[in-house]
């Protein structure tokens, strides 16, 4: 068993577009026409990331009647290079997008997490020994 992808569905999908194509690296590809807004994001040739804009979804703003929407708490992405890494971190610091280190001792990892939305966080995570 794999991730196959992860799907977002958001009130308007522009920020996050610009987050996981500017600065996360994913690449807008090509998408089935299903009637409805959004994007498909690619990793690598794997379409891992579904977009879906309702302008009826909650925005972040105002009472939800009946409790908070479903959503996804996190998305994790595992980065395999210093390289990748620092670049990231760089984006992350050209854009002025405040983001938190998490050392995991244990695993001998480093994460990384940010909120590009309201309501959505993405998890980095590197083996330490890259950092060392």
């Amino acid at each position: 068993m794999q991730l196959d992808h992860i799907t977002i569905v958001a009130h308007e999908c522009a920020c996050l577009r610009s987050f996981f194509v500017d600065v996360v690296g994913l690449k807008e590809g090509a998408r089935p026409p299903f009637g409805i807004s959004g994007h498909w994001l690619y990793l690598d040739s794997q379409p891992v990331l579904h977009l879906i804009e309702r302008p009826d979804a909650p925005s972040g703003a105002g009472v939800r009647i009946g409790g908070p929407p479903a959503r996804i708490d996190h998305m994790a992405l595992r980065i395999d290079s210093l390289i990748e890494w620092q670049q990231l971190l760089r984006r992350l610091r050209e854009r002025q997008i405040p983001y938190q280190l998490s050392g995991m001792r244990a695993q001998q990892e480093q994460q990384l997490f940010v909120t590009p939305v309201p309501d959505v966080t993405v998890e980095f995570v590197i083996d330490g020994r890259y950092l060392a």
